[in-house]
């Protein structure tokens, strides 16, 4: 990588810890509505079965659902770019301590995605990330024209799969219902695991275009310095020019998605979220202030932004499943989504008093010891 491309390591950057912190409330109400009912129905048939469940579902598409995937993936980007500054500082194989990066989030990911949630990401970030390796020496301008190409393919390739009518067959779905309302931990498991291979190419292929999309702005943001200044004036622009069109038009096509003929809806909310995704990175941006001591700490444990995302999982699927307290397809949509941000608060509570004592969270503790495993940072 060329030196000259990064700007100095310097102070601390607040935006990536902002960042995670409100994309971990995001990707948690979008996956509960997975977790806590069926996963089986196709992408745009509208899922509620009350006024209230059409509500919560407008809030969630309208405001959340792909843009906070987006923010993830964007991070993604901006971490390859300070794995690559620790790196060198350190004077690291990068090619070796980036492949065991990805081994590791590969299997963590197996094992989410077969014992937890099918809809785990970092199987996908693993594959997609092993082909962002070979663009990191890409200059700033090219990782930002190649970044917003896949972003506007994106629609293009996954609309006609994503819109497609579910043909699951109701044996099928008796299947799910009796392996997460009535089965054990290994009956719900295997029945994820049956579902995490059945979607993964799917789901590889649709959101590996976007995430490597994000995964592009997110090192261009990093190589031009952009990450370490949240008052750039191009996040001014992406604030007012993105964030009200974005929200709007999302809002509007989660509505038709929810109200009216869902497959336009769905077709325009997907189209519109990197748009919304650029306007919520300049918010961000714009709330990204040095913080007073209680938030501090909580950015701090949201800095554990991987063991978050695995606990929520964990502990929402024990919530929902028979082998935990069975409340899956027993509680309307809007309640689910309380008890998601509910774990999600708990989670970073115990990570905060877990912060006391660790510098790293229990997961990303594993990860690292994985990812400088062979390398002088391994040994100490």
């Amino acid at each position: 990588m060329k030196g000259r491309d990064f700007m100095p390591p310097g102070d601390r950057s607040l935006m990536p810890d902002y960042l995670r912190l409100i994309a971990l409330f995001g990707i948690v109400i979008v996956n509960v509505q997975f977790i806590a009912f069926s996963a089986l129905h196709g992408f745009t048939e509208p899922a509620g079965e009350t006024f209230s469940d059409d509500l919560t579902l407008w809030f969630v598409n309208g405001l959340a659902l792909l843009k906070t995937y987006g923010l993830f993936s964007f991070m993604f980007g901006v971490g390859l770019g300070f794995l690559v500054r620790s790196a060198e500082r350190r004077g690291l194989p990068f090619g070796r301590v980036y492949r065991n990066r990805m081994i590791g989030l590969l299997l963590l990911g197996l094992a989410h995605g077969c014992l937890f949630f099918p809809g785990d990401i970092l199987v996908i970030y693993s594959v997609t990330g092993s082909v962002f390796y070979f663009l990191r020496n890409w200059p700033v301008a090219r990782l930002v024209k190649f970044g917003a190409v896949l972003l506007v393919l994106q629609p293009v390739v996954g609309l006609p799969l994503l819109s497609a009518p579910s043909e699951t067959p109701a044996e099928i779905f008796g299947y799910e219902a009796a392996a997460l309302s009535q089965g054990s931990f290994i009956d719900a498991a295997v029945f994820r695991s049956i579902g995490f291979a059945f979607t993964l190419p799917l789901f590889l292929f649709v959101q590996g275009i976007s995430a490597l999309g994000w995964f592009c702005l997110g090192l261009s943001a990093v190589k031009s310095g952009m990450i370490d200044n949240a008052a750039h004036p191009l996040w001014r622009r992406a604030r007012r020019v993105c964030l009200f069109p974005g929200l709007v038009l999302s809002l509007l096509g989660a509505g038709i998605w929810q109200w009216g003929p869902a497959t336009p809806g769905a077709a325009l909310t997907i189209i519109v979220a990197p748009v919304a995704t650029l306007g919520y990175l300049g918010l961000i941006a714009a709330i990204s202030r040095p913080p007073g001591p209680i938030l501090a700490r909580t950015l701090v444990a949201g800095g554990s932004s991987l063991t978050v995302y695995l606990g929520q999982s964990i502990l929402l699927s024990s919530v929902f499943s028979a082998y935990g307290m069975g409340l899956w397809n027993q509680v309307d949509r809007a309640t689910a989504t309380a008890i998601a941000v509910l774990v999600t608060i708990l989670l970073i509570i115990a990570l905060i008093v877990w912060r006391n004592w660790f510098k790293l969270g229990p997961i990303e503790w594993v990860l690292r010891r994985i990812t400088y495993a062979g390398t002088v940072a391994g040994s100490q």
